[in-house]
């Protein structure tokens, strides 16, 4: 009797992961910050191709043929119209002509300029400038032809493929090149702590537009409905706006985002705008913001000191504040150095807690960032932080004034490994922190807080005032040996990835030099 070992059954690849084999294929001729572009962008117009047919078909059912090429027919049920040139089914017929690229530049230019909303989204170009090849071109529209972009009303395939390649894109670019991404764990936690159920949701650095999908998701998954949110933001790269807008334009969102990307502080396109909730994950450190002379007056800035031009996370924090409505929160990331600091940051700072406008400080695990692996803060503004007086029975009433609170909390021990040297939240991390952040707020019997050592401090006026107004949350929180709690194999295991990673890169750099030598004629023995 002989046995043979049986091979396992090849496990089979998503939409996201073939699509991103296919895409990758281009590498070596178009770089990786330009096809994120082509590709979004093709399955951006496949997606409205098929919206477009399914609308043709219910039409032709309806026998309204006459009305099959006036748009207003399609717009009325928040679908673009597409004239043929424009549509798919042209695009694939003449997917192996040499000339492809300049015909998909000619769709997306018509698309756009048949559907207003669309302004500004689509590239503009991109395909023939970029002189990619043609047969891995016609290979990626045959892989993207294969995905029925609306087959599934209840999986959203495309915002899944969208999310998947903003997410890949960015680790792909690393440092310095991913800011248009914010990793989906921090937006989840943000979204969940600040709840933004209805009103105006605002997003100063916007980047792709993750803040506002997930704000829409988490109303969706709490049974709310979106028509009750109105959505502002800015961006002030081009074609990070243009991202943006084809992320939401494909998820039927509508969406604010000024008529062309500005710079924030330089072009305010929401001057008077009040927003209900802020989500936001600006530029960490950003220097020469301003001029020396600019913006001094800015009614931004109004009761505070002006923003060192140095540095402008003071400046985000203040545009934050200004724009809160008279219940307003908000949640945004800095670095960590905006904790403490002296200067024009210290008296901006201290301002801010006497205004009782600081609600909570969070301080964030390392390697949260595909652009940064240092640890960041997760700030909590709110308008509206409320005393609340609780009843324990009918005589004895329990008082606890959390108006004049910080909540500090450290996150540094949570999180999980991903993508080996990234770490991202669970969802059970993200039930814990707004648990814990909720129960706070109300502080009732059923929900009880309690200060916790290693995990989280409430901190009265008082004891802020006398750590001089610091927010670095361990001058609060108590610590109680640190090094019992960490786990030495984990940590053994992700040095070890990261030595193998730069043995790996040390090699591929000595080969690579070895052949520039051979090429010039030069033979190096090691």
């Amino acid at each position: 009797m002989s046995i043979s070992k049986q091979a396992k059954p090849k496990k089979q690849s998503s939409i996201e992961e073939t699509l991103w084999d296919s895409a990758n294929k281009l590498r070596g001729t178009v770089e990786s910050s330009e096809y994120k572009h082509v590709v979004l962008s093709l399955i951006f117009l496949k997606f409205a191709s098929d919206k477009f047919e399914e609308r043709r078909k219910e039409l032709i059912a309806e026998k309204k043929e006459k009305y099959l090429e006036m748009k207003e027919f399609y717009n009325m049920n928040n679908v673009f119209f597409l004239p043929e040139e424009a549509r798919w089914t042209y695009i694939i017929q003449n997917s192996k002509q040499n000339d492809i690229a300049l015909k998909i530049d000619t769709a997306l230019h018509t698309v756009e300029k048949n559907n207003p909303s669309l302004k500004g989204a689509l590239p503009d170009n991109y395909f023939s400038r970029l002189n990619m090849d043609v047969s891995k071109l016609a290979a990626l529209l045959d892989t993207i032809n294969n995905i029925d972009t609306i087959k599934d009303k209840q999986q959203d395939i495309v915002g899944r493929v969208y999310e998947y390649f903003l997410s890949k894109f960015a680790l792909a670019e690393g440092k310095g090149k991913g800011e248009f991404y914010t990793p989906k764990s921090i937006v989840n936690l943000i979204a969940e702590m600040i709840e933004p159920y209805k009103g105006i949701i605002y997003d100063p650095a916007c980047g792709s537009g993750g803040m506002f999908v997930q704000s829409v998701k988490f109303i969706e998954s709490h049974h709310g409905n979106k028509k009750e949110i109105s959505i502002y933001g800015q961006e002030y790269t081009a074609t990070t706006y243009k991202l943006a807008k084809m992320n939401l334009a494909i998820r039927g969102i509508a969406a604010n985002l000024g008529e062309v990307p500005a710079d924030t502080f330089g072009r305010d396109q929401h001057p008077d705008l009040k927003a209900d909730f802020i989500m936001a994950n600006p530029p960490f450190n950003q220097k020469d913001w301003r001029a020396a002379n600019e913006l001094k007056d800015d009614p931004r800035w109004r009761g505070y000191e002006v923003p060192p031009t140095g540095n402008a996370n003071y400046a985000w924090i203040l545009n934050i504040a200004s724009k809160l409505s008279e219940n307003g929160v908000a949640g945004f990331i800095l670095a960590n150095g905006a904790l403490s600091g002296g200067g024009e940051e210290y008296k901006i700072r201290r301002k801010l807690i006497e205004n009782n406008l600081v609600e909570a400080i969070l301080v964030m695990p390392r390697n949260l960032f595909y652009t940064t692996d240092i640890s960041v803060t997760l700030w909590i503004l709110n308008k509206n932080k409320k005393a609340r007086t609780i009843e324990i029975n009918d005589i004895i009433k329990k008082y606890r004034n959390r108006e004049r609170e910080v909540l500090f909390m450290d996150l540094r021990q949570l999180g999980e490994p991903f993508e080996k040297k990234y770490t991202q939240f669970s969802a059970y991390d993200i039930k814990k922190i707004t648990e814990n952040y909720h129960n706070w707020q109300q502080d009732n019997f059923e929900n009880s807080y309690a200060n916790t050592s290693e995990f989280c401090y409430s901190a009265s006026f008082e004891e802020v005032s006398k750590k001089d107004f610091s927010l670095v949350p361990s001058k609060y929180i108590e610590f109680i040996n640190r090094d019992e709690n960490i786990d030495f194999d984990e940590k053994m295991k992700n040095l070890q990835m990261e030595f193998s990673d730069l043995l790996k890169a040390e090699d591929k750099s000595k080969k690579e030099l070895l052949t520039v030598f051979k090429e010039l004629g030069y033979e190096i023995k090691l």
